[in-house]
């Protein structure tokens, strides 16, 4: 059998080493998802609530019927 040997690409190599150096980078990593893509759970009854009180808006406003 042959021997597997594990390759790491220069980028990974370059990516691992930043990191190592620059722990603050990972953490303004974490930061930057919590702000944009974790979000708290929806409250249903006040989801509801919110496209009942939602008014029908015409496709074009501004013509006169």
């Amino acid at each position: 059998m042959f021997k597997q040997t594990q390759y790491v690409s220069e980028f990974t190599q370059f990516m691992q080493g930043y990191l190592h150096d620059h722990p603050d980078v990972a953490r303004g990593q974490v930061e930057g998802r919590a702000l944009l893509w974790d979000k708290a759970p929806i409250n249903l009854e006040e989801r509801q609530r919110n496209q009942a009180s939602r008014i029908a808006q015409k496709p074009y406003p501004y013509q006169a019927d």
